[in-house]
């Protein structure tokens, strides 16, 4: 329910400048929002206008589609463009990104499951942590076969067990232990005593089918008649009651209602991000590779215009899902994609190369700025770093220049400058000594990128 601007101002939270990028993703978001107020006949007839961003690496085009979908909750997955081949080729297949839309849309719709019933699986898992203290909670015994399919087997002449007689006074006794043992759990002085719980193995296929792209469970192919490993495990009690309340969540929670949200989410509102489209544009010959890129376009032309894919929780329809594809397109231009591929993505917008004042704010402005990870991490171990403002235009010159005379690697370049600057102060910082204050001022930026940029000058005559 976010205005167009209010989305371009959560999104330049993160990511500078851009401007353009910004505008088009934040009205191909609010056209989502009208849409779903109209009424259904009108609503099926609008789909989606997807977007094509052109613009080097490391400018922010995977991070624009990124925290898009996570401003809205919306299921997200960024695909590599030059990991499918056609039919016939070594690759995946095209439809696995809608597959991995949907597992990313149950994940997010469980998750919010989890977070409705998160009190009653707490409150259960104590109960189940206080069993397992006291002795109480012994592992489950193997069901027989004949309890395993429901059958009661009748033996003449052999009586029920008898319960053995518990009195009044050792009830009591238990229950205060009980009392006691669950008040230092809440308190938690427990975390650390160690505990046997019983958990069920993962049932996915194996590594080789798994290769093959073959994701088959057996026990759902049965049905869920064959029954669950299980394993026990020595843990502590924090570890354990993470176990537990996940069990718990999973038996409140009803898996056919999430999956059917799951699925009309990830229908309406998922966002697929195709990066490195330009990887497969032909360079107009019929020879050689250009036949495989041209059969990816065509393989991934029926899953953009809308088709129906089948998955393990049923079929999905493609015909809404927002397409945000990316590429460089330094060699390639999008007139080089098929005809059919370029109508349909037709929002094309360019991202601009960085300038010296877009890195230097890249560095101060963003709530994740590079900096602000460095002082943070740094800080664990009492060193409280700071970058002065002669410091960080030193660095943002030097990007920019590293980026001009090399590989433009955008805003990435900013990583591999700091991590040298920092590479002494990082590796002596032990957390042993007192907190020390360390100021990065621009004559230290200057000194360290000299002797960084010498050393990387003569390597290239060494043989």
């Amino acid at each position: 329910m976010l205005t167009p601007k209010q989305i371009v101002e959560q999104l330049d939270r993160y990511i500078i400048g851009q401007n353009e990028a910004k505008r088009s993703v934040a009205i191909a978001l609010r056209n989502r929002y009208r849409r779903s107020r109209l009424p259904r006949e009108m609503r099926d007839e609008i789909t989606p206008k997807n977007i094509i961003m052109m613009g080097p690496t490391g400018v922010g085009k995977t991070e624009i589609a990124r925290r898009l979908a996570k401003l809205v909750e919306a299921p997200f997955v960024k695909v590599e463009a030059t990991k499918f081949t056609e039919v016939g080729y070594v690759g995946r297949d095209v439809e696995t990104m809608v597959r991995d839309l949907v597992e990313a849309s149950i994940r997010l719709c469980k998750q919010e499951a989890y977070e409705k019933v998160r009190m009653m699986a707490e409150a259960a898992a104590e109960k189940r942590l206080v069993d397992l203290l006291t002795g109480e909670g012994e592992p489950h015994k193997r069901p027989t076969a004949a309890e395993f399919f429901g059958l009661k087997m009748l033996v003449s002449g052999e009586e029920k067990p008898q319960e053995p007689q518990v009195s009044e006074e050792e009830k009591l006794s238990r229950r205060q232990k009980r009392a006691a043992l669950l008040e230092d759990l809440r308190a938690g002085k427990l975390e650390d005593r160690i505990v046997t719980v019983e958990v069920t193995e993962s049932g996915s296929g194996s590594d080789a089918m798994l290769a093959m792209g073959i994701d088959v469970n057996l026990n759902e192919m049965f049905g869920g008649l064959l029954p669950k490993k299980k394993k026990q495990r020595k843990v502590p009690v924090s570890e354990a009651r993470r176990i537990i309340v996940a069990e718990e969540s999973d038996k409140l929670i009803d898996m056919d209602e999430v999956t059917d949200r799951a699925i009309e989410r990830a229908e309406q509102d998922g966002i697929i991000f195709i990066d490195e489209i330009d990887k497969i544009a032909a360079s107009g010959s019929v020879i050689g590779a250009d036949v495989s890129r041209e059969g990816v376009q065509r393989d991934i032309l029926p899953i953009v215009e809308g088709s129906t894919v089948n998955t393990k929780y049923g079929p999905v329809k493609t015909d809404y899902m927002l397409f945000i594809a990316a590429g460089a397109f330094h060699v390639a231009k999008v007139s080089d994609l098929i005809p059919e591929l370029q109508g349909r993505f037709p929002i094309r917008v360019k991202l601009n190369a960085l300038t010296v004042e877009d890195y230097e704010n890249i560095l101060t402005q963003p709530e994740n700025a590079v900096t602000k990870q460095y002082e943070a991490l740094l800080e664990t171990d009492n060193i409280r770093l700071s970058f002065d403002a002669g410091a960080k235009r030193a660095i943002a010159e030097a990007a920019f220049a590293a980026n001009e005379t090399s590989e433009n690697i955008g805003a990435r370049r900013l990583h591999t400058i700091i991590e040298n600057l920092l590479d002494d102060i990082s590796f002596n910082a032990t957390g042993e000594h007192p907190m020390t204050d360390v100021v990065i001022d621009k004559a230290y930026v200057d000194s360290h990128l000299n002797t960084a940029k010498t050393t990387e000058d003569l390597a290239k005559y060494i043989v």
